[in-house]
């Protein structure tokens, strides 16, 4: 395949707020990066967004349980044939380390952010289409008008406390990915599915198509079965599934 797109689908609901998370991690440091007040708009309304899910979910402790059957799961393989023990080490260590920031977080995850009065007065209008014009919120109209400087170091105070969840998930979902090499499969008729053993239970699925190309992948899936229907959208139709034999790669990432 000349370029490829790799579409990720999580098999767990802990995998699935983990890729969330790290959506919007990357989508605030982003526009965290840029000098205009729209920069700074995207930023905080993906940071009320990580807020948001941190609130719904105990996303701290959620970590530290995955960061710790890591952790075991690591050392059991220690002396398995094989094993790069260096390599090894240096993963344990920076598990350890992730996971000594995470408790040493007496605070829960986002909490600068949850207390602050103006993002409490925006998170309160972002909801609303176009509840966010300077006549709705006149104070952050005021407050966007500050130096680029200004508004970065803020940014920066805000997610001060939420750093060690986004490094954890960072090091979780980089060592989940590699867990498992692409293996190259084709689809008959467009549609391809695979049992999992459930006794080794899986935490995503990475399906790799030819980005050049129109198709692009519908997974669903649990932790026994997952399944691939492969669409075809053509510019401005419907789409609808493809009727050819697809090639693929394929991921099932279990640690």
């Amino acid at each position: 395949m000349s370029s490829q797109i790799v579409y990720e689908h999580p098999l767990n609901e802990r995998t699935r707020t983990l890729l969330r998370l790290e959506h919007l991690f990357a989508k605030t440091q982003h526009f965290m990066g840029g000098d205009d007040p729209w920069d700074t708009r995207g930023a905080i309304e993906a940071l009320l967004d990580i807020v948001a899910i941190s609130a719904r979910a105990d996303v701290r402790n959620e970590l530290l349980k995955e960061l710790d059957r890591l952790i075991a799961t690591l050392n059991r393989v220690r002396h398995q044939p094989g094993v790069h023990k260096g390599t090894l080490d240096r993963i344990l260590a920076d598990l350890g380390d992730v996971t000594s920031r995470l408790h040493d977080r007496a605070s829960q995850l986002g909490q600068r952010a949850r207390e602050d009065s103006l993002l409490k007065s925006v998170a309160q209008r972002v909801a609303i289409p176009g509840g966010t014009c300077g006549f709705d919120l006149p104070l952050y109209h005021r407050w966007l008008s500050q130096p680029a400087a200004a508004r970065r170091q803020a940014l920066a105070d805000w997610m001060a406390d939420l750093h060690p969840a986004s490094d954890a998930i960072e090091l979780i979902l980089s060592l989940t990915r590699t867990s498992a090499a692409p293996r190259p499969m084709t689809a008959p008729l467009g549609f391809f599915q695979e049992a999992l053993d459930p006794q080794a239970p899986a935490q995503m699925v990475r399906v790799g198509l030819d980005g050049d190309g129109i198709l692009y992948p519908e997974i669903s899936g649990h932790k026994n079965r997952f399944s691939i229907r492969f669409m075809e959208a053509p510019a401005g139709e419907k789409p609808v599934q493809c009727r050819d034999e697809v090639a693929f790669t394929l991921a099932c990432c279990v640690f």
